[in-house]
């Protein structure tokens, strides 16, 4: 029993310098100097601040730039489609019209045909037999 407790002693004496000299023993920092980082850190998240608000604002600026141009765009091809229309408006009534105009055509020339049919087979009637004259 006597050599464990020697052995447990000569154990004890041995580690106890390894557990301590794995601690880093940290320099002492005075208030003053605890003071004097906090209000570089306070200088420096107000810079950040100060760039991350003027980033935001030519951010906003590029944004509405962007809605300047779409809009332009929208107008643009509005107004694309409306002489679009325009156009096909009047190549639909030029159809329309020339349709209606060679019905009429049509009409008249069949008028015609009848007209120089019925002629036609009068001056048959009228003539005399080929043998006679």
């Amino acid at each position: 029993m006597r050599k464990l407790i020697i052995l447990a002693g000569l154990m004890a004496i041995l580690l106890v310098p390894v557990v301590t000299a794995a601690v880093e023993k940290a320099p002492r920092i005075t208030d003053r100097e605890i003071v004097e980082r906090l209000t570089r850190l306070e200088e420096g998240q107000k810079a950040l601040n100060k760039r991350i608000d003027d980033l935001r604002a030519e951010m906003n600026g590029r944004f509405q730039a962007m809605d300047k141009r779409f809009d332009m765009l929208q107008w643009m091809f509005g107004f694309f489609i409306a002489i679009s229309l325009v156009i096909l408006g009047f190549v639909l009534r030029m159809q329309w019209q020339m349709q209606r105009r060679q019905t009429r055509l049509e009409a008249t020339l069949g008028a015609h045909k009848d007209e120089l049919a019925f002629l036609k087979n009068l001056i048959e009637k009228l003539l005399p037999p080929k043998g006679v004259l």
